[in-house]
């Protein structure tokens, strides 16, 4: 779950933002800010992961609250002017919304976000398992898997397929991609897709929208993921 913030000084702005938030399942609102200054506040005296956080306000741009910040969360911004948009790139901003954005593009954005927190989540524990082998808890037992040997994973339900490279049947283990990249280093492991995760040690070629495996196998890049992706690459 991502905890956030909405930043907008107009009020129907800000209204519309909480009720896309309310719509995104992983996504869980923390406060509803009309100023950048109110927003300080929050992220003084709780948690936040990232934020929707509009440009164009009074006395305190989103841009120089972003560059105020020591440690600023991942930032979307939403702004009704265009020109903005390279400038909020400048400040590492995971995407960027012009308003007026419907429903789909703001979940869009959304996707974006928890990529990108997800990446940076798997390379905070990049040290869970630095070498060796893992464990998995399958067919009412543990296995044990050494990681050189993992292809990719594929999503399937609230189940994880682990292909192995001289396997043809993967491991099918109950599990989510989170718990999944814990165990893993991160300097070889990402995901990919909503559902695949690769090793980087497996990848035969990677063009414009797809991976090819070792194996032959091919994996489909999805597009919250692709720039995290080519900046590993």
């Amino acid at each position: 779950m991502l905890r956030v913030i909405a930043v907008d000084d107009e009020p129907l702005a800000l209204g519309q933002l909480e009720k896309y938030i309310a719509k995104v399942p992983f996504l869980s609102l923390v406060a509803a800010c009309p100023s950048a200054l109110e927003a300080r506040k929050v992220l003084e005296e709780k948690e936040v992961d990232a934020m929707f956080l509009d440009i164009n306000m009074p006395d305190f741009s989103g841009m120089d609250f972003v560059r105020s910040l020591r440690h600023p969360p991942l930032t979307v911004f939403t702004t009704a002017y265009s020109e903005f948009a390279v400038e909020g790139f400048k400040v590492d901003a995971v995407d960027y919304l012009l308003k007026p954005y419907t429903l789909s593009e703001f979940i869009a954005s959304a996707e974006k976000l928890r990529a990108r927190f997800e990446l940076l989540q798997a390379a905070e524990s990049g040290g869970a398992a630095a070498s060796g082998s893992v464990f998995f808890k399958a067919d009412y037992k543990t296995i044990r898997v050494e990681i050189s040997d993992i292809v990719y994973v594929e999503g399937m339900s609230e189940y994880l397929k682990i292909y192995l490279t001289d396997e043809q049947m993967p491991k099918v283990v109950l599990m989510s991609f989170s718990k999944l990249l814990e165990k893993l280093p991160a300097s070889r492991f990402v995901r990919v897709h909503r559902s695949y995760v690769i090793n980087l040690d497996k990848v035969a070629e990677v063009s414009s929208g797809t991976i090819l495996m070792t194996t032959g196998k091919t994996i489909p890049i999805g597009d919250s993921y692709r720039s995290a992706l080519m900046n590993l690459l």
